[in-house]
């Protein structure tokens, strides 16, 4: 009955939460590419990545309550690639980081 109602939110609020969600993707999962890219921490790279997974999450939880009631569109369609492309990119940016992450030498004194 929870999801139900959850559900039922989500579609009602659709154009609402797509207006959140697809900037928020875009703009965290870019964020976590620069920070990739400029070889920060693996820690704010994780934190970054985790925060971008969730907003992805969220878009494709929100999707497939409209798959459930059968509304196949080319629009479910984008944001599902969207929601995809973003979660591989962060998990991609994941694995690129901990490869740029020097292990420095342990000096003896």
């Amino acid at each position: 009955m929870f999801f139900n109602t959850l559900a039922e939110l989500s579609r009602n609020h659709c154009i609402a939460l797509c207006a959140v969600l697809v900037p928020a993707n875009l703009i965290a999962t870019s964020l976590t590419m620069l920070l990739t890219a400029l070889r920060r921490p693996l820690s704010q790279v994780y934190q970054s990545a985790g925060i971008a997974s969730i907003f992805a999450v969220l878009m494709l939880l929100h999707i497939w309550t409209w798959f459930a009631i059968g509304v196949v569109m080319a629009p479910t369609y984008i944001l599902l690639w969207l929601a995809s492309t973003c979660l591989l990119t962060n998990l991609g940016s994941i694995i690129v980081a901990r490869r740029f992450a020097v292990k420095r030498p342990v000096v003896a004194q």
